[in-house]
C-alpha cells in the first residue's frame, strides 16, 4: 500500500511541516485519536509515504517508511513520555505537542525522502490527513478513481 499524508501548513514562526521534512530535521510523522483511527496498525515498514501541504493541491514528496510504533490506552504521563522520547524525530512545536497528546498514537518514522514532480491532487469529499492507497494515481487528478474507504477500516 501507499499513503498519503496531509502536512500541516501552519507553524510557529512559519515553520511547515513540508519544509521540516525536506530538509531533514524531521524524519518522524506522528498521528493519534482518543480510540483508534487510520492509520493505526495499518502502515508498515517498506511502505511508500507521499506527502502534500494542505491547502494544495499538490503531492511534491515521497519517502519509505523505515519503523513504525502503534501505542493504545496511553496515560497522559505515558502521552508526554513517548513524544518526548522521539522529540528528536519528530520536532513538534509546543502546539503540536498538544494537539498530538492523544491516547492512541501511530508513529511512523520514514527515510530517504525526495522531492517529486508535483502530482495534481484530486480531491474528493470526506477524506482525512492521510490515505491508504493501491497506488498514488489513484488520487492524481486524470487517473483519480473514487476513494475507497475499505481500506481505512478496522
Amino acid at each position: 500500500m501507499v499513503h498519503l499524508v496531509y502536512c500541516d501548513n501552519a507553524g510557529k514562526r512559519g515553520e511547515k511541516v513540508l519544509d521540516k521534512i525536506l530538509d531533514g530535521t524531521k524524519t518522524m510523522v506522528v498521528r493519534g485519536a482518543a480510540g483508534r483511527k487510520i492509520p493505526h496498525s495499518r502502515v508498515f515498514a517498506g511502505e511508500e509515504l507521499y506527502f502534500m501541504e494542505k491547502g494544495t493541491a499538490k503531492i511534491t514528496a515521497k519517502a519509505v517508511v523505515k519503523d513504525v510504533e502503534n501505542f493504545v490506552k496511553l496515560s497522559d504521563e505515558e502521552i508526554d513520555e513517548v513524544l518526548e522520547k522521539n522529540q528528536q524525530k519528530l520536532n513538534l512545536s509546543e502546539k503540536q505537542k498538544k494537539r498530538w497528546h492523544k491516547k492512541c498514537l501511530c508513529l511512523v518514522e520514514f527515510q530517504g525522502v525526495e522531492q517529486i514532480e508535483p502530482l495534481d491532487f484530486e480531491h474528493q469529499g470526506n477524506m482525512d490527513d492521510w490515505l491508504i492507497l493501491e497506488k498514488i494515481e489513484d488520487v492524481a487528478a486524470g487517473t483519480s478513481v473514487p476513494y475507497n474507504y475499505e481500506k481505512s477500516r478496522f
